[in-house]
């Protein structure tokens, strides 16, 4: 599909899915609409391996709308960034047609994978403002990820994840899971639990081999 083409698709789903979209002047002046237009223009000189235009041209982008996006992601028709600042598309993201990506979100890694580092999304994929999705892995058609989760793992399609790490609280239009907002578990306090228990673990050891060591000395001196 070329430039155009794609531009209007992309003009066309933000006509249909924001409410406060007016003329198609008004559409024009998107900061989300410009962050996709300038990354097509990049990733055609990125496909064509002319990495270095293609960089200048997303940090421009990235300079003029607050919307990051890797010129080596793939990205299908259609896609809205809504108000968009924020938000961050890794090289090797894939997101397929009519997605949906708030502010603040990003689509990033881990730092521990090689290669495939970013997730993929399937078509008509909502992500929440600031939500993180991060790794190689595939979000299903038509998930919804909620705004502020932690997504490191798969999503199926049709589901919606919540939470920090995410956890599938719907699918196929069923609960699966009743989230408590109150007492879900606080996943730093369970770290600095886990350092407790490692420091208290040394703390005794030490004690032990300081034992160990009066003893000998003691043995030493009756000798």
């Amino acid at each position: 599909m070329g430039f155009i083409e794609s531009m209007k698709h992309d003009i066309q789903t933000i006509r249909e899915r924001d409410p406060a979209a007016g003329s198609v002047l008004e559409i024009l002046t998107y900061s989300g609409l410009h962050a996709v237009a300038f990354y097509r223009v990049a990733h055609w000189f990125y496909m064509k391996d002319h990495k270095v235009i293609a960089r200048v041209i997303s940090q421009t982008a990235r300079a003029l709308t607050g919307i990051e996006i890797h010129p080596g992601a793939k990205i299908g028709k259609g896609l809205l960034i809504d108000h968009g600042s924020g938000v961050v598309i890794g090289e090797t993201a894939e997101i397929g047609d009519y997605c949906l990506l708030y502010q603040g979100c990003t689509l990033g890694g881990t730092g521990k994978d090689r290669g495939k580092r970013h997730p993929t999304l399937g078509n008509n994929v909502m992500v929440g403002c600031g939500a993180k999705v991060l790794g190689p892995f595939k979000v299903g058609d038509n998930a919804k990820i909620a705004a502020n989760a932690v997504v490191l793992s798969p999503v199926p399609a049709n589901s919606t994840a919540v939470g920090v790490p995410a956890k599938i609280v719907r699918q196929n239009g069923k609960r699966t899971l009743d989230l408590d907002q109150v007492h879900i578990p606080d996943p730093m306090f369970q770290e600095l639990c886990r350092h407790r228990k490692h420091i208290s673990d040394l703390e005794d050891r030490i004690a032990e081999l300081e034992k160990i060591i009066d003893n000998k000395n003691e043995q030493e001196n009756k000798k």
